[in-house]
């Protein structure tokens, strides 16, 4: 019987050519963690037996292999890192049950190389994760212990080196801090994911993008504590599709440029999202003293519910006396409609001495909540408004 995956390519700006990558391959052996004495009883380690199987899966002879974590268990799962490069161009990884990390902060054992994660995933090409399961990082005590005095906490799933990365029709719930992290990775294909947070607990990011490129995300629901989908340093080619945002901080380019930093960020396209109730909607900050540019940039179709500050650009974040600038041009919003939880629905604030160019704003309607009007402020910033409402004083209008 042959298993037939498709990879599918990064649609990404409209610009960019639709790559469309197609391999047949046999499917291949099935290793189910439960063979390797996993309990899924939610209180025994299965660390080990987790990677016992990862080993076997990584070293595969034929076919395409298929790590089973099965449904109706729940593992435990200390700190542990998944890595290759594996024999196999494609690795399946089947999540059906739940993953836990431990209850609290005491019982993580964080060692070399999972400090910054909880599960970790480097140098996997062809990584596939799906299966409709649900991971539970049990955030709660390290937001506590970060209110009460600051502590480096783990992202959930950090991603590094993994090309042609596949993630379908899980849930993730509750990280200590961002849920998931893509560092370093060409071509992932992102649909069907939800995420879970409160909307107070600090810094839980929905996916976290640096150094990324040909990155696909679609049909998925973020509703977290800061921001649904942050785009940073490195980051080029990267399509968000179909994202219903909120709670949270709506999806941000940046922050960009922090400690003089030179950045860069180009080539995003954001189309037909919804942003309920968010602190943020479309948002591009760059910090004061900061080198690089962000450019390339298109928010289109973007229906916003209650959000406080629906269309905003900030290239003083965190501002102090600078002569330098992260460069901000090239950044169209078109057909953003909805209503804001402000009436100052529109804040494009550039800096003095860099400014940002070719600002295109198209078919703009954001009204109070009670229909009332709202309005726009903008300094040092050269495009274009056509059919905005509100008005916005500092662009030509066509």
């Amino acid at each position: 019987m042959k298993l037939l995956f498709i990879i599918l390519g990064m649609c990404v700006v409209a610009s960019s050519p639709c790559v469309w990558g197609r391999m047949e391959l046999h499917a291949g052996p099935r290793f189910n963690v439960i063979d390797y004495g996993a309990m899924g009883n939610a209180e025994t380690d299965d660390s080990q037996a987790f990677l016992k199987a990862w080993k076997d899966a990584c070293n595969a002879s034929y076919g395409i292999p298929t790590l089973l974590i099965p449904k109706e268990k729940t593992f435990m799962l200390q700190p542990l890192l998944f890595s290759g490069p594996c024999n196999p161009p494609i690795v399946h990884i089947k999540l059906k049950g739940n993953i836990i990390a431990p209850k609290n902060i005491k019982g993580w054992k964080l060692g070399k190389g999972t400090r910054k994660a909880w599960i970790g995933f480097k140098r996997i090409n062809g990584l596939v994760i799906r299966g409709g399961g649900q991971i539970d990082a049990q955030g709660a005590p390290w937001w506590n212990a970060y209110f009460n005095s600051e502590i480096n906490r783990p992202t959930a799933l950090h991603f590094s080196e993994c090309n042609n990365l596949f993630l379908n029709g899980l849930t993730h719930i509750n990280s200590p801090k961002n849920h998931i992290s893509i560092n370093r990775c060409n071509g992932s294909f992102i649909s069907k994911l939800h995420f879970i947070a409160p909307d107070q607990s600090p810094n839980t990011d929905g996916i976290d993008i640096s150094s990324s490129s040909n990155i696909l995300i679609k049909n998925s629901k973020i509703e977290t504590g800061d921001d649904c989908i942050a785009i940073n340093h490195g980051s080029t080619f990267i399509s968000i599709i179909g994202v219903y945002c909120g709670p949270g901080h709506g999806i941000s380019i940046g922050s960009l440029g922090k400690n003089g930093a030179h950045h860069t960020v180009e080539e995003i396209y954001v189309r037909n999202c919804t942003f309920n109730r968010t602190t943020n909607g479309a948002r591009i900050k760059t910090w004061i003293g900061g080198q690089g540019y962000a450019r390339k940039i298109r928010f289109k179709d973007i229906i916003v519910v209650e959000a406080t500050n629906p269309v905003i650009i900030d290239q003083q974040y965190n501002p102090y006396d600078s002569a330098e600038a992260v460069r901000v041009s090239d950044v169209s919003y078109d057909n953003v409609r909805g209503t804001s939880s402000s009436p100052h629905a529109i804040k494009l604030h550039c800096d003095k001495n860099i400014g940002c160019t070719n600002i295109v704003l198209k078919g703009i309607n954001i009204t109070t909540i009670a229909g009332n009007k709202t309005y726009a402020s903008c300094q040092n910033v050269k495009g274009v408004c056509s059919f905005c409402n509100p008005h916005v004083p500092c662009l030509s209008h066509s």
